[in-house]
C-alpha cells in the first residue's frame, strides 16, 4: 500500500511516535536519569529526543533498531546537555524504592545510601566510563549492543567497561574510608 497524501504520512509519523514513546520513554528516561542526574534536565532531554526522532524519522535507514537509534540519539542529547550546563556535581537521590515489608528500615536505609553513593561516583565518572556502565549495567545491553549503540569497537567497548569498573571500585573504595 502506498501513502499519497501527506497528512496520512503525518498520521503515520504520529503514529510511529506514539509508539516509540510507549515502548523505549521509561528506558530512555532512566538512561538520562543515570546520565545528568536531574529529574527536570531529564524530562527535556528526553523532549528533545524525541522531537529529533519525530523530524528525522523519515531518514532513519533501519540499519539499526529503533531502540539502538533512540538510545545513541539520548547519549548525544545528555553529551550536548554536559557541554551546555556542565552539570558535573548535582547529586542523584533515588524517590522510589521497591517496597520489602521483611527488611529493616536499618537495611533499607543503607541499600538506599550505597545506591545513591554508586549513582553519584557513576555521574563523577568521565564521559566515555559513565556511559557503558550505564549500557552495561543498568540498560543491561551486551558488548556487541553496546558497541552498535556508541558507534565503537567491542575491543574498546571492553577496556572502556574493565577501566570504567576499576575506576569507580577505587572511588567507592576511597568514599567509604571518609566516613
Amino acid at each position: 500500500m502506498f501513502i499519497h497524501h501527506s497528512n496520512e504520512l503525518e498520521i503515520t509519523k504520529d503514529v510511529l511516535l506514539h509508539q516509540l514513546m510507549l515502548k523505549y520513554g521509561s528506558e530512555l528516561k532512566r538512561i538520562a536519569y543515570l546520565y545528568v542526574n536531574d529529574q527536570v534536565e531529564c524530562e527535556d532531554i528526553i523532549q528533545e529526543v524525541f522531537i529529533t526522532c519525530y523530524e528525522n524519522l523519515s531518514k532513519f535507514r533501519h540499519e539499526a533498531s529503533y531502540k539502538t537509534w533512540l538510545i545513541r540519539i539520548t547519549i548525544n542529547k545528555c553529551k550536548d546537555h554536559r557541554k551546555r550546563w556542565s552539570i558535573k556535581n548535582l547529586i542523584y537521590k533515588p524517590e522510589i524504592y521497591p517496597s520489602n515489608t521483611s527488611q529493616s528500615s536499618e537495611n533499607v536505609y543503607f541499600k538506599q545510601q550505597h545506591s545513591s553513593e554508586v549513582i553519584e561516583q557513576i555521574a563523577s565518572l568521565s564521559g566515555k566510563y559513565k556511559e557503558v556502565l550505564i549500557l552495561y549495567y543498568y540498560q543491561e545491553m551486551n558488548m556487541r549492543e553496546i558497541s552498535e549503540v556508541l558507534n565503537i569497537s567491542i575491543n574498546t567497548v571492553k577496556s572502556r567497561l574493565l577501566r570504567g569498573k576499576v575506576t569507580l571500585q577505587s572511588k567507592l573504595e576511597r568514599g567509604s574510608q571518609l566516613e
